[in-house]
């Protein structure tokens, strides 16, 4: 056996050796994951959020400072309440459903954010008008969609005790959505 440089141990050679310390490698490696497994299946809730580009880290962000950091499942469709009600895109609404139904079997979730955003891409796409030129005509869509989605969540799944609405601003600031 020769030492180790770093520590001066003496290190097993030849093919058992090796085997040995991969062996060891593997036991320390999974002994650092032990706590991420142990949070498993502590999922709190399941956040729907929009796929754009802009506000992924402001989402992520806002997670954390509820204090949802790794609490939570995500799902993202475009206009995302909007992904998951309109009648344009049907293998959406079906995407979320069926997501929504493995959340619930799988981590026992019992509460849904569905987050919104301001100047979303897809409300476009769908209603063919830009609300984000009329701030008040974007929050009122919004919130009927988001309402509607709430609706349909409270509906099929009696598990959901809380679906809280919200609609951030492209600066990352978020509002609830309540009538």
């Amino acid at each position: 056996m020769a030492a180790c440089a770093c520590t001066g141990v003496a290190a097993p050679s030849g093919r058992r050796g090796f085997m040995r310390l991969a062996a060891l490698g593997a036991g320390a490696a999974l002994m650092g994951l032990a706590p991420r497994l142990a949070s498993a299946g502590q999922t709190d809730a399941l956040l729907l959020s929009c796929m754009d580009y802009r506000l992924v880290d402001d989402i992520t962000r806002y997670m954390d400072g509820r204090g949802m950091a790794n609490k939570y499942d995500h799902i993202i469709l475009a206009g995302a309440s909007l992904g998951a009600v309109t009648s344009k895109f049907p293998a959406w609404n079906q995407t979320f459903w069926e997501h929504l139904d493995v959340a619930i079997k799988l981590h026992h979730i019992h509460k849904v954010f569905v987050m919104d955003h301001r100047d979303c891409g897809a409300y476009r796409v769908v209603f063919n008008y830009d609300y984000a030129q009329d701030r008040s005509a974007e929050r009122k869509i919004h919130a009927e969609t988001l309402h509607a989605l709430r609706a349909a969540i409270q509906q099929r799944h009696e598990a959901i005790k809380e679906v809280e609405l919200l609609l951030m601003g492209v600066d990352g600031k978020v509002e609830t959505v309540e009538i």
